[in-house]
């Protein structure tokens, strides 16, 4: 529902709520007030016809009763008694001295002298239609009023709604275009309210500093895409001249810089690729074993410096659905972490656990670990734990986190059994093993 008709709804829904407060005790009490007016000029008519009759000549001239009383039905258009005197009979048993409105009926019963109870009461009774035709008039006329006053109040309504509307709908396509990355959209600010003209220059100030800040992060991009390829590339290229000049039981250990050094500008490119918000390839199947066996491989010397054991365990050949290079980034992190932070004489364990639709990497450590809040804290970016080494940017466990979404899982940090960090990274499968569902375990000591 759009913000026009929720505040019309609101107005007109407010306004017929005060007519009917209104109006329903202004129709009773004018039904009352009609009915108790009817009543009395019946009660005074009678009671005057009463004050005719109750004379000495009148009284003994039965004959010009009856005639006066005829004549009173045919002014009164109504029906006129003249009932029996107390003692003796009354054809309807009614008391003499009262007022009623019937269904269709206006009745009143006075005595003809209220001193002399023996010479009887008159009984009048007139149609209950003119009074029910005057009220029903009168809430006629109340309900057209109410209509008229419901139908101003719509356009009344109508226009405030969209006095106010105007800017909020111009704020929602000015949102919606800075979101989609489009051209801004500049929210007007002399139209509406003063608080939503506040807001609308205030989304405005932020839009501009927004483009500002991603302007000049596209620039440092660019820049840093330049800085970091060009070295790389001279790199790769002085490697590859080295080639000829170097022994036959180094060449080995030249081809793994040279791969080393055409990840590390694969895995620049991605980075580069990510800090503009593109996903430079799909994810893809990727076989776990062999990747770990390869990263376990590269840190083994680090390892072996601190004295601490890697361990490998898991189906070798399962595949996991990642970018490329994203298991291969996230493992370098957290291996990195957890040999920063592991004792001398630890283990730190490469794990995975494979259900129907994930599999769940774990890298666990023996380290000092982290609070339930550090855990919250440690995969935003920039963030260290307290009395951590220097020299670290903060970043590790961040890039982990949007490799792993960029991937279709994710990442969270869990209390080891034994003391220390348990990083699990979750990623989808590719809903087959490979080969079979072997288990290896590699142990490198030091």
């Amino acid at each position: 529902m759009s913000v026009i008709r929720r505040l019309l709804l609101s107005y007109l829904s407010l306004t017929l709520v005060v007519l009917v407060a209104l109006a329903l005790p202004l129709g009773y009490m004018y039904q009352r007030g009609e009915q108790q007016h009817a009543l009395s000029q019946l009660e005074h008519d009678a009671e005057t016809l009463a004050a005719f009759i109750d004379t000495p000549e009148w009284l003994r001239d039965e004959q010009q009763i009856q005639t006066m009383i005829a004549d009173a039905e045919r002014r009164w258009n109504a029906r006129v008694e003249r009932l029996s005197p107390p003692g003796e009979p009354d054809p309807d048993g009614e008391t003499p001295v009262y007022s009623h409105i019937g269904d269709d009926w206006l009745t009143v019963m006075v005595p003809i002298h209220p001193g002399k109870p023996s010479q009887g009461s008159l009984r009048v009774r007139v149609s209950g239609e003119p009074l029910r035709a005057r009220i029903h008039q009168f809430r006629a006329a109340l309900v057209a009023v109410a209509v008229a006053v419901l139908g101003c109040g719509a356009l009344i309504a109508t226009a405030l709604a969209r006095w106010i509307g105007r800017p909020v709908r111009e704020l929602e396509r000015a949102t919606r275009s800075l979101a989609d990355g489009g051209t801004p959209v500049t929210a007007s600010t002399t139209t509406g309210p003063p608080e939503l003209r506040r807001l609308a220059a205030t989304f405005n100030t932020t839009a501009a500093r927004l483009q500002e800040l991603i302007a000049a992060q596209r620039s440092f991009v660019g820049h840093a895409s330049h800085q970091l390829k060009t070295p790389l590339t001279a790199l790769v290229l002085r490697l590859e001249n080295l080639e000829d000049d170097v022994a036959a039981p180094g060449r080995p250990n030249l081809r793994a810089a040279l791969h080393e050094t055409g990840r590390l500008s694969a895995m620049v490119d991605n980075l580069l690729a990510m800090t503009r918000g593109e996903l430079p390839l799909p994810p893809e199947p990727v076989a776990l074993g062999p990747v770990v066996a390869e990263r376990i491989a590269v840190w083994r010397p680090v390892a072996g410096q601190r004295s601490v054991t890697l361990v490998v365990d898991g189906p070798f050949d399962v595949a996991a659905r990642a970018v490329p290079g994203a298991v291969e980034q996230i493992l370098d992190n957290l291996l990195s972490n957890a040999l920063n932070v592991a004792p001398a004489g630890s283990t730190v364990a490469v794990r995975w656990l494979v259900t129907a639709s994930t599999v769940e990497i774990h890298v666990v450590d023996a380290g000092p670990g982290l609070t339930e809040e550090e855990r919250g804290l440690a995969v935003q970016a920039f963030w260290r734990a307290p009395g951590a080494p220097k020299g670290g940017t903060g970043l590790g466990l961040a890039l982990v986190g949007k490799l792993a979404a960029s991937s279709g899982g994710e990442v969270r940090l869990e209390a080891a059994r034994d003391g220390g960090l348990d990083a699990v990274v979750t990623l989808p499968t590719d809903g087959a093993l490979f080969l079979n569902d072997s288990r290896k375990e590699l142990v490198f000591g030091t």
